[in-house]
């Protein structure tokens, strides 16, 4: 894999995000604009969704300033429903969305992903998933135990997940992805050994392992800082022993056939996560609902977050944007940056110019000295050890 700049957006393909906010609960570790609503919420948020698809232009707020007409014309090529959980929503709903999606654009639609958690997942709407033109499923299993699961608020269990890969696969999925995460309350080398070994056992396509975020956006994060023993805070394992489980996983996985291509992602060849890879290289991308976020190549902007007073806004013909911002060059040049080291392929040095590369040789020499990162055919490179403390070559590099 390279790491070539998409930023611009007319030689591009566009992607969409659609954001579902609704879960049945809120996991403990969750720092989204995310939760319970009810379901009353449901049909007219998909309204507002499909209306602020049908008028992008308007409702992006950004028409006639010549910032969103070269992105709305790009050919569509890949879809992501994400949340939230919105394999929640009923399956007429979801194909409502891509019909809107397919009117509106003009589409090549090579990846269509839709988020679910294994619970959800039935016969029926597995059928009508496919009917609908979802070609990939994204699913949120997190562990193999039972008491790390109900720790972090989960409602699904172990054989929930097994299930749903059954149900999946006999409807005709062949592109199925899985998040793991690493820290959670109870886990152990040998619970996570085994989460990660069911995982292998189940083949999919695609797997994503995330190390637990401690931070004040979630309530096991906030007890934790605090010192607190709600939510099973004393069990969370240590950053040492998460960190050794992720290069154990690295190690497992690579075992297994399966490519490591960005910090958190890994799949078999030819199954990246295409809709992902434009997030990482920095090519455009639009948001559709509440809290989702767009890309044009210089511009993001971000909707509201709140369900309710996005899908009012819409309704009432009103932009529900809440936040934009114009990159300057000295922020593009840091997403390239912090972006192209977090793919394995890496951070071609050519394209932050040779005034940034300049400024930064020192850094990156004291970097390549304490073997943190490497250098190759032109590309800048976190050694794979030492992928696990990215963050602080990140802090290392940008500062």
């Amino acid at each position: 894999m390279d790491s070539r700049d998409q930023s611009s957006p007319r030689s591009k393909r566009l992607g969409i995000y659609i954001q579902v906010p609704f879960c049945q609960t809120k996991c403990t570790y969750c720092n989204f604009h995310t939760g319970p609503f009810a379901r009353s919420l449901y049909s007219p948020y998909v309204d507002a969704v499909c209306k602020e698809i049908e008028d992008t232009e308007t409702l992006s707020g950004l028409a006639g300033q010549g910032l969103v007409e070269p992105v709305v014309e790009l050919p569509v090529d890949t879809v992501y429903l994400g949340g939230g959980t919105p394999s929640l929503l009923e399956p007429p709903a979801l194909a409502r969305i891509l019909d809107a999606v397919r009117a509106s654009f003009t589409v090549e639609l090579g990846e269509v992903t839709l988020e679910a958690d294994p619970e959800t997942v039935s016969a029926e709407k597995a059928v009508a998933w496919r009917a609908a033109g979802f070609n990939r499923i994204s699913l949120g299993a997190q562990s193999f135990h039972d008491n790390e699961l109900r720790a972090a608020g989960r409602k699904h269990r172990v054989s929930d997940i097994a299930e749903a890969d059954r149900l999946l696969r006999s409807a005709g999925f062949t592109n199925l992805s899985y998040d793991l995460i690493i820290g959670l309350p109870h886990q152990t080398a040998a619970s996570w050994k085994e989460s990660a070994d069911r995982l292998v056992a189940l083949a999919p396509e695609h797997i994503s392992i995330y190390m637990l975020e401690v931070d004040e956006g979630s309530r096991l994060g906030r007890e934790i800082l605090s010192g607190g023993p709600r939510y099973a805070a004393g069990a969370v394992p240590s950053d040492d022993q998460m960190a050794d489980g992720y290069e154990r996983a690295r190690q497992w996985l690579a075992a297994a056939g399966y490519r490591h291509y960005e910090i958190s992602n890994w799949a078999k060849p030819g199954y990246e996560s295409r809709h992902n890879l434009k997030y990482w290289r920095r090519a455009p991308y639009l948001g559709f609902g509440a809290g989702a976020h767009s890309f044009n190549g210089r511009e993001r902007w971000a909707n509201v977050h709140d369900p309710a007073a996005y899908a009012a806004a819409v309704a009432h013909g009103s932009a529900a944007i809440e936040q934009r911002e114009l990159l300057t060059e000295e922020q593009v040049l840091e997403e390239k940056c912090f972006l192209g080291l977090r793919q394995t392929g890496g951070l071609n040095l050519d394209e932050i110019g040779p005034e940034r590369r300049a400024k930064m040789q020192p850094r990156i020499e004291g970097l390549l000295a304490g073997g943190f990162v490497r250098f190759e055919e032109g590309f800048l490179r976190i050694v794979p050890e030492h992928l696990s403390v990215a963050n602080e070559v990140f802090v290392e590099l940008l500062r």
